[in-house]
C-alpha cells in the first residue's frame, strides 16, 4: 500500500483532533461545573500536575489559567515526591493530568493530598482509573483513538486535554468578571498591555515642553516655537488660554502653497480651527485611533474642553510601543 503524502497526513491528523476536541462538547457537564465552583472556592492557587506529555499540557493550563485570574502553577509529580511538595498548602485546589490514569507519580501524591484535605479535580481518559475514582470531580477527556496510526503517540488525547483547560480558564474569567484591563495588569510588558493600560496623561508633553503661541502672533515667529519644541506644530491660544486652533508642518506647507508672506501674516490666518482633542485620561490607543481615522499625526490634550494642557504626538505612541 502506498504511503500517504505529507498532505494526506496532515489533513487526516487535523480531522482526526477536529473529531475528538467535537466530541468533547458532550462531557461538559455537572462535573465541569463543579469543577469550575470547587477552583472558584479555592482559597489559595491552583496546582496542576500531569507526567509526560501531561506535564507540557499542564504547564500550558496553569499559564493560561494565571493569566485570566485564578492563580495557578505547575507542580511536577516526580519533583513533588522528592521535597516539592511543600509548595502545595491546605488552601489550594489541586488539577491532575493522566491520560490513563493510573500515572505512578501521580497515583502516590493521592494520600497525601487527601490529608492536606486539599479538593482534587482530575482529567483523564479513563474514568475508571484510580484518579478518576479518587478525585472529587474528574474531568472525562478520552479520545476513541489517537490522531497517531499507531494509536500510541499522545495527540487527540494532549489536544482534548489542553483545549478542556481552556474551557476551565474562560468558564472561570467570565464567573471573576475579569475585564480586558485585568487581563492587561498581568500583560503589562506587551503591545496589548501598553494598549490597555497607557493613557494619554503617560506620554503626552505638557508645561514648558507643550508648544504654544497666542493669537495674533505673526508667521514667521510661531514658526521659532514650532522649530524650538520640535513637535513639528504648535497650538494657538486666546488671552484667557483657551483653545483657538492647532498649526502644522502641513499648514506650513499649505500657507506657502497659497502665496502667503509669512513675515506679514498672523498665525490665526494659517492655523487650522476645530482640530482634533484628547482627554488626559482617554487611553493611548484610543488616541492612536483617532489620529488613523483622521489621517493626522498631532492631538491636543484639553482640560474642562477648552484648555489645553497637552500635546500628544503619533511618533510618542510608536515610541511607547503602543502602535
Amino acid at each position: 500500500m502506498n504511503k500517504p503524502t505529507f498532505t494526506e497526513s496532515a489533513l487526516r491528523t487535523i480531522e482526526m483532533e477536529a473529531k475528538a476536541v467535537q466530541m468533547l462538547g458532550n462531557r461538559i457537564d455537572g462535573s465541569f461545573t463543579d469543577a469550575c465552583n470547587l477552583i472558584l472556592k479555592c482559597t489559595g492557587r491552583v496546582v496542576v500536575t500531569g507526567m509526560g506529555k501531561s506535564h507540557h499540557i499542564a504547564s500550558k493550563i496553569a499559564a493560561t489559567l494565571s493569566s485570566t485570574g485564578t492563580p495557578a502553577f505547575f507542580v511536577h509529580p516526580a519533583e513533588a515526591s522528592h521535597g516539592d511538595l511543600g509548595m502545595i498548602t491546605p488552601g489550594d485546589t489541586v488539577l491532575a493530568l493522566s491520560n490513563s490514569g493510573n500515572t505512578a507519580e501521580l497515583i502516590t501524591l493521592l494520600p497525601l493530598f487527601k490529608r492536606l484535605g486539599i479538593p482534587l479535580i482530575s482529567m483523564t481518559g479513563n474514568p475508571q482509573s484510580t484518579l478518576a475514582k479518587t478525585a472529587d470531580v474528574n474531568l472525562d477527556t478520552s479520545v476513541e483513538v489517537e490522531a497517531c496510526p499507531l494509536d500510541l503517540a499522545p495527540t487527540s488525547s494532549t489536544t482534548v486535554a489542553m483545549v478542556m483547560g481552556d474551557a476551565l480558564a474562560i468558564a472561570l474569567l467570565e464567573a471573576r468578571g475579569f475585564s480586558a484591563e485585568d487581563f492587561a495588569f498581568s500583560h503589562p510588558g506587551g503591545t496589548l498591555g501598553k494598549q490597555l493600560l497607557l493613557k494619554v496623561s503617560d506620554v503626552m508633553h505638557t508645561k514648558a515642553a507643550m508648544p504654544n503661541v497666542p493669537s495674533g502672533s505673526r508667521l514667521d515667529k510661531a514658526l521659532l516655537e514650532v522649530s524650538g519644541k520640535g513637535l513639528g506644530m504648535t497650538i494657538i491660544t486666546d488671552s484667557n488660554n483657551n483653545l483657538l486652533g492647532i498649526f502644522t508642518d502641513g499648514d506650513l506647507r499649505r500657507a506657502i502653497d497659497n502665496g502667503m508672506d509669512i513675515h506679514n501674516v498672523t498665525i490665526d490666518e494659517a492655523m487650522t480651527t476645530n482640530c482634533k482633542t484628547a482627554r488626559a485620561d482617554m487611553l493611548a490607543a484610543e488616541a492612536l485611533r483617532i489620529m488613523d481615522d483622521y489621517k493626522i499625526s498631532e492631538l491636543v490634550v484639553l482640560e474642562d474642553n477648552t484648555l489645553p494642557i497637552g500635546v500628544i504626538c503619533l511618533k510618542d505612541l510608536l515610541k511607547a510601543g503602543v502602535a
